[in-house]
């Protein structure tokens, strides 16, 4: 069931492989030297049309200038005031969710946990005009708070999943255990069942942040304004009418790339050990 290791199939399929490798690797990471190389080319080169040649000179002063003449600062502002706020409610929510579908066996357990993973695949672009309308009628349209509250409710379903499923891998026997003990339900959860869910809760938040941050839909959708603008929308709006100014759109998406790039490495341990607990016996 298992594929075969490279190195025990015929010398040909081997032969293959190590060209093929770092062709793929290459074509992979072409669209992201692009905009690195992109992000500090002068202008005047791609006002003479040199968008794929070598830069006259490294224009590091794209990045500064990014700040000076757009509110990059803000975007990213808003990013963080809309990103953490969501990350933690949608894995708080998760966690006290979760938790009651994978313990407690009540009617219509399966049912609920069914309609949580529904919500996943419910194409979001239909959604797009009775969010926008129901955010206008409840005055959270262009705010941070309209953002942050879809964004939560549309991320707790897949936070569901995976926290019910984590805990369900558990010891049921500590739960067990601490109910003879004469332990109060939420002090099983507080003391005995959070502690172990560490592993998930981090690598759920990096997943959350990184998906949120790049969101670019509902930016756009439920925002209008440097004010409330998420980076991914903020972004786009550094193209003029007439001009587009490529180096400063891929600077700032360099700048943009940063934050759950850094989130990742900063939680790298944990976010492998919280996807991999379970997978081996």
């Amino acid at each position: 069931m298992f594929p075969r290791p490279i190195e025990q199939t015929a010398p040909a399929i081997q032969w293959m492989y190590k060209i093929a490798l770092p062709a793929a690797l290459i074509l992979w990471l072409l669209p992201l030297i692009g905009v690195a190389v992109t992000s500090v080319r002068p202008a005047s080169d791609l006002a003479q049309g040199n968008y794929f040649g070598i830069p006259s000179y490294l224009a590091f002063e794209n990045y500064a200038d990014v700040f000076r003449n757009t509110p990059m600062g803000r975007y990213i502002l808003n990013s963080f005031i809309v990103t953490i706020p969501t990350v933690i409610g949608a894995v708080a929510l998760s966690l006290m969710t979760g938790f009651a579908l994978a313990v407690y066996n009540f009617r219509g357990n399966l049912i609920l946990f069914f309609m949580f993973v529904a919500g996943n695949f419910v194409p979001f672009q239909i959604l797009m005009v009775p969010v926008r309308d129901l955010t206008l009628n409840l005055g959270m349209y262009n705010s941070y708070h309209g953002l942050a509250l879809f964004h939560i409710a549309f991320q707790t379903g897949f936070c569901t999943l995976f926290m019910r499923n984590f805990i369900k891998a558990l010891p049921y026997e500590l739960i067990e255990a601490a109910r003879v003990e004469g332990v109060a339900e939420w002090r099983i959860f507080w003391f005995i069942v959070l502690p172990l869910m560490r592993p998930a809760i981090a690598a759920l938040s990096v997943l959350v942040f990184t998906f949120i941050w790049n969101d670019f839909f509902w930016a756009t959708v439920l925002t209008s304004s440097p004010e409330a603008q998420p980076i991914t929308a903020g972004l786009s709006s550094l193209n003029g009418q007439w001009v587009s100014a490529w180096h400063l759109v891929s600077a700032g998406s360099i700048l943009a790339a940063l934050p759950p790039v850094l989130m990742f490495f900063l939680m790298q341990k944990h976010f492998i050990a919280g996807l991999t607990l379970g997978a081996v016996k």
